[in-house]
């Protein structure tokens, strides 16, 4: 990577990084961390165990595995008239808070049944009387949601909703070709949680996803908001 960012000599490089190195210096503003980054946060995954024990610890894996997606993205992407970078960073980590979070809390089912895993915070189910052995179980041999877990989802997709909002704000600092596409994103994945919440919080049985037919009929509304600068406001 180092090599790749330096540009000195495109020896041993294979298709994929030569291609890399293209972009780098087809669209100028790249920062090397968020790719560092994301290497980070992939070896996160690596431990057959995970335990965020804070929001903080979350939202430090939610930054490497998603908000690294967008800053990676953002030079080609590129910002409306007037507006930097640097201006448009913050409103891209957020959205990759947002879609990590929601993630996470649609594969909470899957990811304790199928791994025993659990990543949402321990202070978190601590905070709501939820126990990691409820889910474990809950998830593995079926069950009614608690209202101790339901209220531990209000608590975190209120989070993610949070993050949204300010995700949103940066829509319209994006190019005019980049504002839908990311806009668009970012209205379906909040569908999932409008989902967890239709399905009664019960991430465990039922997958929470968006058909394709909604999301065909989103396009039209999502246009138009884009295209009257409703973005943000």
């Amino acid at each position: 990577l180092d090599r790749m960012w330096g540009g000195v000599s495109r020896q041993g490089l294979d298709q994929y990084d030569i291609a890399f190195v293209d972009m780098l210096q087809q669209f100028p503003g790249s920062d090397i961390e968020p790719y560092r980054d994301m290497v980070k946060g992939m070896m996160m995954d690596i431990p057959d165990k995970v335990v965020y024990r804070t929001w903080d610890d979350l939202y430090l894996y939610c930054y490497r595995v998603a908000s690294t997606v967008g800053l990676m993205t953002l030079p080609v992407m590129g910002t409306a008239q007037g507006v930097t970078l640097e201006e448009a960073k913050d409103p891209a980590v957020s959205l990759g808070i947002a879609l990590q979070i929601t993630n996470i809390l649609r594969d909470v089912g899957e990811d304790a049944r199928d791994r025993d895993r659990i990543y949402l915070p321990v202070a978190d189910l601590e905070k709501f009387g939820v126990t990691e052995e409820y889910i474990i179980k809950t998830a593995k041999e079926g069950g009614e949601v608690s209202e101790e877990y339901r209220n531990l989802m209000k608590f975190e997709i209120a989070r993610a909703l949070d993050y949204y909002d300010r995700a949103e704000k940066g829509i319209p600092m994006l190019s005019s070709g980049a504002q839908l596409p990311v806009g668009l994103a970012a209205e379906l994945y909040k569908e999932i949680l409008e989902k967890i919440v239709e399905n009664g919080y019960d991430n465990f049985n039922k997958r929470a996803y968006v058909s394709k037919e909604k999301k065909l009929l989103s396009l039209p509304a999502l246009w138009l908001k884009t295209v009257t600068g409703g973005w943000g406001k």
